[in-house]
């Protein structure tokens, strides 16, 4: 199943009476514009929203994913989406709270925005009577003169109210503080806004709290040049019980893209969730109804060595952003790993997925007997304690037991023709690569 045939399987839940309602239980209204306007126009006729995604990376993250999501409840309450993806603002970055942005060249730019179309297209639908549609911002941005863009633009915004807002008054009381380049991203997205709604007739954007400034620019342009009100969402930063920022794991944005984060590794992130997280974890990344997330809660709370709320939390993200038949495999890697399946099934990106973090030995062909193994992948500091190991019954080569200490391990044993997982007791594990050599 495709991740957009499980996002259709999604529906809002209809306890609430809507889905504004349902949004505000869900904790993903930090700051909006008139909450009672709000409120009515997404229980009205559908009205078509926008959020913007800046190719600055080739990979949407864990933070976008709150907004993908988000984009997708709205929809599923009849509302049209665009999605947006920034060829003109990923030439210049929005103001970082540290430092300056490197600027990626054109091509680099160019590259990055099809990647960052082909994440968000999975998320909505583009069928049916509110149907999505992607927009690309260079479109209307690289025609534009700069003098067209000063007077036409430019002379809506104010430099007072522009420094006031809070990352740029950040970095311009910082050492580095800030060039015209990013200082200028603010029109830049302001006009977005005005261009959608002229376009489009796009009333609702919605985005990070920490986009607020950028997100107001836009409905202070529209109503100074057209006169009308228009609304903006900012959901809240997502941070860990303890403070920490979420979604980083040892400085690494955890990335969409299973080429950047595997599926495994996507899983594992979300099973190792806090307890004190799972419940609000729930709310924002999956599609669970309150009732459901309500006992889940309560299981984690009176049988937290169980993990029933992270395992359903791992199932249901990595379903939506990898698919199921690809949580499934991880699932069944999991399992394989500690004897509980059958190694040779996985496929070779989930096996090496699974055992990246193990420790590793490469050997030639010509030393696979089991005590060399055990000594070489670390698993035995010398011979005669490896052979005491397989003396007790506590040595495995791809979950079966080896009981022979002469036993030497046969070419058609190897996963993919190059691969061992060895085995000491029930937790200590290693892999051994088998060099062609």
């Amino acid at each position: 199943m495709s991740q957009l045939n499980d996002l259709r399987s999604q529906q809002n839940d209809p306890s609430f009476a809507n889905v504004w309602q349902e949004l505000k239980w869900r904790g993903l209204v930090h700051v909006s514009t008139d909450e009672a306007e709000l409120e009515k126009l997404l229980a009205g006729e559908p009205a078509t929203y926008y959020c913007g995604f800046d190719p600055t990376a080739p990979s949407l993250h864990l933070g976008n994913l709150v907004q993908l999501l988000l984009m997708r409840r709205i929809q599923l309450a009849g509302h049209k989406p665009l999605g947006l993806v920034g060829g003109s603002t990923g030439l210049i970055g929005d103001p970082r709270q540290t430092a300056e942005r490197v600027l990626n060249t054109p091509e680099t730019v160019a590259e990055w925005v099809g990647k960052l179309q082909a994440q968000v297209q999975r998320f909505l639908s583009f069928e049916g009577d509110n149907a999505a549609r992607m927009v690309n911002n260079l479109d209307w941005t690289a025609p534009l003169s700069a003098i067209d863009f000063l007077r036409g633009i430019g002379k809506h915004f104010r430099v007072g109210t522009m420094i006031k807002k809070d990352i740029v008054a950040n970095r311009l009381n910082s050492d580095e503080g800030i060039s015209y380049t990013e200082f200028s991203y603010q029109i830049l997205q302001g006009m977005d806004y005005l261009q959608l709604f002229r376009d489009y007739n796009c009333v609702l954007q919605t985005g990070g709290s920490d986009q607020w400034g950028n997100l107001t620019s836009g409905t202070d342009l529209i109503r100074k040049v057209e006169g009308k009100h228009v609304h903006a969402l900012g959901t809240p930063l997502i941070t860990n019980a303890d403070g920490s920022k979420f979604g980083k794991s040892e400085g690494n944005a955890i990335w969409l893209d299973p080429e950047m984060c595997s599926p495994y590794a996507f899983y594992q992130f979300w099973l190792n969730t806090a307890d004190s997280d799972v419940a609000s974890r729930l709310k924002v990344f999956t599609f669970l109804g309150r009732a459901e997330i309500e006992a889940l809660e309560a299981a984690v709370a009176e049988r937290p060595f169980a993990r029933e709320g992270q395992r359903k939390l791992a199932y249901e993200v990595t379903s939506l952003v990898h698919g199921a038949e690809a949580t499934e495999k991880v699932i069944a890697a999991s399992a394989a790993l500690f004897g509980n399946g059958d190694l040779s099934v996985l496929d070779e990106a989930t096996l090496k997925a699974a055992t990246s973090e193990l420790p590793t030995a490469t050997v030639d062909a010509g030393g696979l007997g089991i005590i060399d193994l055990l000594v070489a992948a670390g698993l035995s500091d010398s011979k005669s304690a490896a052979r005491r190991t397989v003396g007790e019954g506590g040595a495995y080569v791809n979950n079966a037991k080896v009981t022979d200490p002469e036993a030497v391990i046969e070419a058609g044993q190897l996963l993919h023709g190059r691969y061992l997982l060895l085995r000491r007791g029930k937790k200590n594990l290693a892999t051994v690569e088998v060099s062609a050599a």
